[in-house]
This record gives C-alpha cells, sequence and structure tokens, in this order.
C-alpha cells in the first residue's frame, strides 16, 4: 500500500511539471519560436539525454512490437505536441489546457470500446465526469466565456485523442520493455516523423534566440525534465498502476496550469479554481478506487 502511495505521489508530480509547460511554450510562442521549432529542440535534448542512460539495444524484439513503437512516437510525440503547440499559438491557454485535459476521458471511452480487460462502472464514469466538471470550473476560472478559435481548439482535441491512444498503446506494451527502451523509441520517432513537415516549413529559430535566457531556460526544462524526465517515469508508471488511473491523473493538469499561470502571467487564482480543484480531486479519487482498470 505504502509503495503504490508513492507511485501516485509521483504520477501526479509529473502530470502538475506537465500543467505547468503549457506556460513554458506560450512563453516561447510569444517570444517568437515556431511550435514546429520548439518540439523539434525539446525532443532533440529529451533524446540526447535518454541515450546516455539508455540500452544500446536498437530495435524491439518483433517488427510488430517495433511498429507499436512508431504508433507511439505519433500519437505521445510529434501528433501529440504538434497539435498542442500550435493550439497554444492560435487559441488560448486555457482553452487548449481544458481541451487536451479531456483526454482520460477519452481514454475511457476508447478503453471501453477497444480494450476487453476494461470494464464500465459507475464509479469510473461518474469520477471522470465529476473531474471534467472541476476541470471546467478551473479553467474558466469563474468567467465561463469561452472564446473560441475552431482551428485552434479543434487541434487540442487532437491532442487529447492522440493522448489517449498513447496512453493504451503503452498500456499493451509496457510490461515486455523497459520504460528507458520505450521512452527512447518515442523521442526517435517523434523526431522522425515531424522532419517531413520540414519541406513545407522553413526552420526560422535563430541561434541568437537561443541564446537568450528565457528562451533557453524554458526550452531546457521542456526537453530535460518535462520530456525526458517526466516520459521515462510516466512510462514506469503505467507499467506499475495502468494506463487507465494514470491517466485519470491528467484531470490534475489544468491546477498547476494555473498556479504557475499565476505565478509568471500574473493570472489571478479565484474561489472558483479553488473549487474546481476540489472537484477534480473528487473525481479523480472516485476513478481510481474503480475495478478493471
Amino acid at each position: 500500500m505504502k509503495h503504490k502511495i508513492w507511485l501516485y505521489i509521483l504520477a501526479i508530480s509529473i502530470v502538475f511539471l506537465w500543467g505547468a509547460t503549457f506556460v513554458n511554450t506560450k512563453v516561447l510562442y510569444n517570444a517568437g519560436l515556431h511550435p514546429l521549432d520548439i518540439f523539434i529542440i525539446r525532443f532533440v535534448i529529451a533524446y540526447l539525454c535518454i541515450w546516455t542512460i539508455s540500452p544500446r539495444t536498437l530495435w524491439a524484439n518483433s517488427w510488430r512490437d517495433e511498429l507499436n513503437m512508431v504508433w507511439l512516437g505519433i500519437t505521445g510525440g510529434s501528433l501529440y505536441f504538434l497539435a498542442e503547440n500550435y493550439a497554444v499559438g492560435l487559441s488560448l491557454v486555457t482553452n487548449v489546457s481544458f481541451l487536451v485535459c479531456t483526454a482520460p476521458l477519452v481514454t475511457v471511452i476508447l478503453g471501453l470500446a477497444f480494450v476487453k480487460s476494461i470494464k464500465a462502472s459507475w464509479k469510473l464514469i461518474l469520477g471522470s465526469l465529476v473531474a471534467v466538471i472541476g476541470v471546467g470550473l478551473v479553467i474558466f476560472n469563474g468567467h465561463f466565456v469561452l472564446h473560441l478559435n475552431p482551428l485552434g481548439d479543434f487541434l487540442a482535441l487532437v491532442a487529447s485523442f492522440a493522448w489517449a491512444i498513447y496512453s493504451l498503446l503503452m498500456k499493451k506494451i509496457s510490461n515486455q520493455y523497459s520504460a528507458i527502451f520505450i521512452t527512447r523509441k518515442v523521442f526517435f520517432y517523434g523526431l522522425v516523423t515531424v522532419l517531413p513537415i520540414y519541406l513545407f516549413e522553413p526552420w526560422t529559430t535563430s541561434w541568437s534566440m537561443l541564446c537568450e535566457p528565457k528562451i533557453w531556460i524554458n526550452l531546457v526544462f521542456l526537453g530535460v525534465i518535462a520530456s525526458f524526465v517526466c516520459f521515462l517515469l510516466w512510462a514506469w508508471v503505467i507499467a506499475k498502476i495502468g494506463a487507465m488511473k494514470a491517466s485519470n491523473l491528467i484531470y490534475l493538469n489544468p491546477v498547476s496550469t494555473f498556479v504557475t499561470s499565476a505565478i509568471f502571467l500574473d493570472e489571478p487564482i479565484t474561489i472558483m479554481s479553488f473549487l474546481g480543484s476540489a472537484f477534480i480531486l473528487l473525481g479523480v479519487s472516485i476513478a481510481n478506487k474503480a475495478k478493471g482498470i
């Protein structure tokens, strides 16, 4: 039991760090970095880091497993982060955070539809709905005005679906390979599958931009902490507590987003955001007590 508590503390810490990345990405975007460049630099840093500890085994045990690694790289790497980065540039950070954080609900829906071992239960459904209400309260922060940008919000939903698929694929393969090996593959295939976009979008980030402290500090955080460390630990957490339980913790993401935005962007935290946080915690607690996930 004590071991599981530490696993949940670790998972929640990862989610809180990921919640901060919406602010990091927005800072970089406002500083002039292209969303594609942000992703490439972030994943190159992470890939170089993981090679320092990764076994030199190049391939998975079968071509099917290798193909699953490709899909992990796309859904948890190139597709997810490009969709999220472009969404942050096109829409409000609050919109993007709310829509991306529907990933646990999408994971539940896809899991019930396609994974036989996952069964519907009233705790799972009720907990997910309560957490979604909480996310909405935190994101809208008492204003309840959604400033729509159709393309930006659509891309945020694409990111949500990509992460849901990533979580279910990780559930399938996390017990067969080490977290280090899987994470290295995610970074590699994330980079490989995004490179063709440079045929249409030129590189725009200059070396002088990268030398600015505000830019390189945020990039190092995204590459080393939010990608290398957090992805590695997340793969291990999924193997220990399961994809559905881990995925439900993503609902805590906007709590971190609002705390960091209050600190670095001077955005206020209201009573409504605290109420929403309570709903999120309650929903996550209910959902994670469900059997069969």
